[in-house]
């Protein structure tokens, strides 16, 4: 199972762009729909979980499943393959970026990337919201949580703890009108 899992987050670290959030409908692709490893509610519990833990989501989403489908070795298999591509790409660009960043050539391609990178963000966030079953209401709070987070700079610290408070406080107001 080490080689399996290594091998599936291999491939998708190897051929994503824009971090961990672009390499959810690859993770979900391969581990859910491709292979079977997890069901779509239990994938999507896996991205709460993984947004919610400390640290990058793609490493915590194959920590999740690695240990989900092989142990401690799913997890060492899973995780060597999520960072390995990013880690070598990193250190080759690092090597060569400090000589060519001022290329014209260079600029371009990374101002080509960005709005690719924006779009492979937003793609999955829409398709899991619908599979979340969001509706417009619950839509709101990532919608003012960035605001207030882009506009009037508010530590998302805050925003996260302003919404389990709010949220607590919704679900006791309607668990108490439903008694």
């Amino acid at each position: 199972m080490f080689f399996q899992l290594f091998w599936t987050y291999l491939k998708i670290g190897t051929f994503t762009l824009g971090g961990g959030y672009a390499m959810l409908p690859l993770i979900q692709r391969e581990v859910v729909d491709r292979r079977g490893w997890i069901d779509e509610q239990e994938f999507l519990n896996m991205i709460a979980l993984a947004q919610a833990a400390p640290g990058l989501i793609a490493v915590n989403s194959a920590i999740f499943i690695g240990w989900r489908i092989g142990g401690w070795k799913g997890v060492c298999g899973a995780v060597l393959g999520a960072v390995l591509p990013s880690f070598l790409i990193i250190l080759g660009i690092a090597m060569v970026f400090a000589d060519w960043k001022e290329l014209p050539a260079v600029e371009a391609v990374f101002k080509g990337i960005r709005p690719a990178v924006v779009a492979l963000i937003a793609a999955p966030l829409f398709k899991l919201a619908k599979s979340a079953k969001i509706s417009w209401l619950t839509a709101l709070i990532p919608i003012v949580a960035a605001l207030l987070i882009w506009l009037l700079g508010v530590n998302p610290v805050w925003v996260i703890v302003a919404t389990i408070v709010i949220t607590l406080i919704v679900v006791d107001i309607v668990e108490r009108r439903r008694k």
